[in-house]
């Protein structure tokens, strides 16, 4: 029998009871959907050891295997040709969701130098929260001696919440760093 994460009995047990009192069904409280990184090769249809190495990256950070993502046509502008390898994708659902947030709040996110907070301005207005990040050495999991290069990721947060303001709320009370100036207000 899996066992269920923390933050997940974390969400059931303290978050939504919280929030419950602010709507009139319990269907209507915001919830994870799921989590998306992302991240772009560049060079990497000219160097297949890019994709590798990122591909495994991902699967280290994440539990789950990546997809590649190949070009839909050609440009030649950027020496790209139809179904060259772009960019490696994770999608996280569930356990793997619960899993990696707790692990990006806790041990990731604290571990970078001087890091300020995450800006409140990168919600995309229907309550879903995008950021990038610099590097992957943030993560534990990845060791310095084993990366060839430090490349950055995209990561999104899908929420059901239905406005900015909302999706706030619950990335908030799942204890995201945001920066101090309050564009939203806690209900």
């Amino acid at each position: 029998m899996k066992s269920k994460q923390r933050l997940y009995y974390y969400y059931l047990n303290k978050i939504h009871p919280d929030l419950f009192q602010y709507y009139s069904h319990p269907y209507e409280v915001p919830k994870l959907s799921k989590i998306v990184l992302n991240r772009g090769l560049g060079d990497g249809p000219k160097n297949m050891k890019i994709l590798e190495s990122s591909l495994r990256e991902f699967q280290t950070i994440t539990g789950q295997k990546a997809l590649i993502h190949y070009s839909k046509k050609s440009i030649a502008g950027f020496h790209l040709r139809k179904k060259m390898p772009v960019g490696v994708a994770v999608t996280l659902r569930r356990d793997f969701m619960y899993s990696f947030l707790d692990r990006l709040i806790n041990l990731a996110l604290p571990r970078l130098r001087d890091f300020p907070g995450l800006s409140q301005q990168s919600f995309d207005g229907c309550g879903n929260y995008n950021f990038g990040l610099n590097e992957q050495l943030m993560f534990p999991e990845i060791q310095y001696d084993q990366i060839d290069q430090i490349r950055g990721m995209d990561i999104s947060i899908v929420t059901t919440a239905q406005t900015d303001s909302e999706g706030f709320t619950l990335l908030k009370a799942f204890g995201m760093p945001f920066k101090e100036k309050a564009l939203y207000k806690l209900d």
